[in-house]
């Protein structure tokens, strides 16, 4: 299977699952995976369509100047702005996720609220995650995709002040993968902070160490993505057509 084609399956799979574990929204939200072998095109959901109607062959080809190359409908106006500034910024950004995911998102509504390191998933992210603490309203120019960059940096997850996150990652895979476990990892937290009780935190010497240098995560991150395929293999084989 050529890589374009394996690109396009995963990125149809990875919208497909986030509606499986309720981390979508309408028809909002977006998705987008550099093209292989294209230094400035990704490919994107087009708006206008659930996620659970996404397949691999009617996600749309957009370059960096928000022109659909290939594929019918329309590249939202904000997934443009702020995945195209992302993917153009990020040397890690090669998957951008974008969602609006209940708990994760319920950590943004909270006044000086972050990321607690109390669950073991949590410990994944130490270092790794930025704040955008500034809502600016909806993302409609490249100035404010290029503020979000500028906030994301180098880092893998970018909390969304009253919005929600974005995710990056080498595959998508991996960004799958993140955005699965840091939704567990703020449902966690929610659930921990819903009983007033004080927040039982990890020690910075062992929070640091518990993942190391991330080794081992992308294998991995594709285990789990590889195993997450075969049940809709099982169950919504048309994901990949």
């Amino acid at each position: 299977m050529n890589s374009t084609r394996q690109a396009r399956i995963d990125l149809a799979a990875a919208l497909r699952l986030a509606v499986r574990f309720g981390m979508h929204e309408g028809i909002c939200n977006h998705f987008s995976v550099m093209l292989p072998g294209a230094q400035d095109c990704f490919l994107l959901n087009p708006y206008g369509l659930h996620w659970s109607e996404i397949t691999a062959s009617n996600l749309l080809v957009v370059d960096g100047e928000g022109r659909v190359l290939e594929g019918e409908g329309e590249a939202e106006r904000t997934a443009f702005h702020i995945h195209a500034r992302i993917h153009r910024a990020s040397p890690r950004a090669t998957c951008v996720l974008h969602t609006h995911m209940p708990y994760a998102t319920a950590l943004t509504l909270v006044e000086d609220t972050r990321l607690e390191p109390i669950s073991q998933n949590a410990l994944r992210y130490i270092d790794d995650v930025a704040y955008d603490d500034q809502y600016n309203g909806l993302v409609h120019d490249n100035s404010e995709g290029d503020r979000l960059a500028g906030v994301l940096g180098d880092k893998r997850v970018l909390f969304l002040a009253n919005h929600g996150v974005i995710v990056v990652g080498g595959s998508v895979a991996e960004a799958f993968d993140d955005l699965y476990y840091l939704e567990r990892s703020c449902e966690a937290q929610v659930l921990a902070m819903s009983t007033g009780k004080p927040l039982r935190r990890v020690p910075d010497e062992v929070a640091r160490t518990t993942f190391g240098n991330n080794a081992g995560m992308a294998r991995s991150a594709r285990l789990h993505f590889d195993a997450l395929k075969r049940l809709l293999d099982r169950d919504e084989p048309d994901y990949a057509c």
